[in-house]
């Protein structure tokens, strides 16, 4: 029983029957593996060490892969809410099952919980036993998920190093033209994903963002909005950290800023009264500013670009090539 699970860890934890096969194992050998429970079979002629729940194993139950943003997660991607399974199978493949139980059959039209990506053999040569590549993965992102998650993902790859530019660049061709603008909105210098996010809704709402700017000799301002207002992001609640946080408030004053804190619930759920904050705090210090950043305007109220993408808030909207900032393509400072 123990050479067949290692068997299977060697083929990286899912290995198909003809697999183990070739390396020697016996059908009554797999059986027992399966009854004493040092293996699970995922679904008919394949066989898994993972854990039960693991999403990997998941998609094998359903007769895929992982993609998408379910592919990102299982890399440790950043995440902001939850979402279906992805799954990517071939245009041919049927008998589709469940992804909690491999005995019932799955109906993709009528699916909530998982979500078929119908791919074809290029997708397919790529990645590994459990998820399609990388690159797979983000432009499926990109093309399917809100527009905030879409940035936060490229953000997560860049920062995590598990892209360059060079297969930045290639994905982008990969995505369709008027696609690729999403590019001027990713920051490569982003370290969470409420950074992201938030950075995101302020650019979307007009306001010119910076992340990362530096205050006093060593440390960094996770977003500057117009050169004059400091948002710190977090949730901490350690004492030390709290004192920390407000020695940073005073030496984010004394250079001429104002600051403000706000934690991941505040962000989350009461967005609005830091974008009112944001605004109080730039019409004090430029009381001839127009209001809602410096374009004068929500981006959403008017037809920029060509394509339409959907929001994390549900809403569709337009949005220009570049956010208020001008061009920024990942590495520029």
């Amino acid at each position: 029983m123990e050479p067949v699970r290692r068997m299977v860890q060697q083929l990286g934890g899912l290995a198909q029957k003809q697999e183990l096969i070739a390396l020697g194992a016996h059908d009554w050998a797999l059986t027992a593996a399966v009854r004493s429970g040092s293996v699970i079979r995922a679904r008919q002629g394949w066989y898994s060490t993972l854990n039960d729940n693991d999403p990997a194993l998941r998609a094998s139950r359903v007769g895929g892969r992982l993609t998408g943003i379910s592919a990102l997660i299982a890399r440790g991607a950043w995440t902001w809410i939850d979402h279906p399974l992805h799954v990517s199978v071939p245009r041919r493949a049927s008998r589709l099952r469940e992804q909690w139980d491999r005995f019932r059959r799955l109906n993709p039209t009528e699916a909530e919980d998982v979500v078929i990506h119908w791919d074809d053999d290029a997708v397919l040569a790529e990645g590994d036993v459990t998820s399609v590549s990388l690159a797979e993965a983000l432009r499926s992102v990109a093309l399917d998920e809100p527009f905030e998650v879409a940035v936060a993902a490229f953000d997560w790859a860049f920062k995590s190093g598990s892209i360059d530019r060079m297969s930045f660049e290639s994905i982008l061709l990969a995505l369709p033209d008027d696609a690729r603008m999403i590019a001027h909105w990713i920051d490569p210098r982003c370290d969470s994903i409420l950074e992201s996010v938030v950075r995101s809704w302020l650019q979307i709402a007009g306001y010119r963002v910076v992340s990362q700017v530096r205050v006093g000799d060593i440390e960094r301002i996770d977003l500057v909005v117009e050169d004059d207002v400091a948002i710190e992001l977090g949730g901490r609640t350690h004492e030390g950290r709290r004192e920390a946080d407000w020695r940073k408030n005073v030496k984010i004053t004394a250079e001429g800023r104002h600051p403000i804190l706000a934690t991941y619930s505040m962000a989350r759920y009461e967005f609005a009264s830091i974008l009112e904050a944001i605004e109080i705090a730039l019409r004090q210090r430029h009381p001839q500013r127009p209001q809602a950043g410096n374009s004068g305007t929500r981006v959403g109220s008017a037809p920029f670009g060509r394509r339409n993408w959907r929001l994390l808030d549900g809403s569709v909207t337009r949005l220009p090539e570049f956010p208020a900032n001008g061009p920024r393509w990942p590495g520029r400072q």
